[in-house]
């Protein structure tokens, strides 16, 4: 074997050495990471209903395009979760992060973990942070991976939009945007969902 195909085969091993060491990354990151629970109703590809039960919020408010309203958004309650500007112990990290639109402003949530309620949560530090329990609800919610961009949600809203019409399944408010992973995950490996509460009937 000559120079030239040894340095390809050791460049070669080396990609894939580094693609493996990121997927272990990956999972050892995020398989102890409590994911906000729900019951499958009916799943089509990539496309599931899904019934959640009451779930405990830690959320804030802010304006700007999505991707500023997220990033403005992790903060604080990063700070809230971690007790960095509050008393009492730190709250686990779940996931999916949610964001949502309403009017001008964003909604960005953080679920808190299954055994906190509303009663057991620590006070917030400030008025920013707001705690509050959703109610149960039946969403339908599209699942892909990727990097965060307003072109593939625009895609897959689309998507879902014309699974939803062709359902004949009526939603309730604007979609509601689920980030699994944290910004270092590589887009491949990242779960992404945009989701819809569905009308009652």
């Amino acid at each position: 074997m000559d120079k030239a195909k040894r340095m390809i085969l050791i460049l070669a091993l080396l990609v894939v050495a580094v693609a493996a060491g990121l997927v272990a990354f990956w999972y050892v990151q995020t398989r102890n990471v409590e994911i906000a629970r729900y019951a499958v109703v009916e799943s089509d590809g990539s496309i599931e209903i899904r019934d959640y039960p009451a779930l405990t919020v830690a959320e804030v408010t802010r304006t700007g395009s999505r991707d500023q309203a997220v990033r403005a958004g992790f903060g604080p309650l990063a700070r809230y979760i971690f007790a960095s500007d509050r008393a009492g112990d730190r709250i686990a990290m779940t996931a999916p992060v949610t964001q949502q639109q309403g009017g001008e402003a964003w909604t960005i949530q953080f679920i808190m973990p299954s055994g906190y309620t509303l009663a057991s949560l620590p006070k917030p530090a400030g008025a920013d942070v707001r705690l509050s329990e959703e109610p149960p609800v039946r969403r339908a919610a599209i699942r892909f991976s990727g990097w965060w961009n307003d072109a593939l949600f625009a895609e897959k809203n689309a998507a879902l939009q014309d699974w939803l019409r062709r359902k004949g399944l009526a939603t309730s408010g604007p979609p509601i945007f689920a980030y699994y992973n944290d910004p270092f995950t590589p887009g491949f490996l990242r779960r992404n969902e945009i989701l819809y509460d569905l009308a009652q009937k």
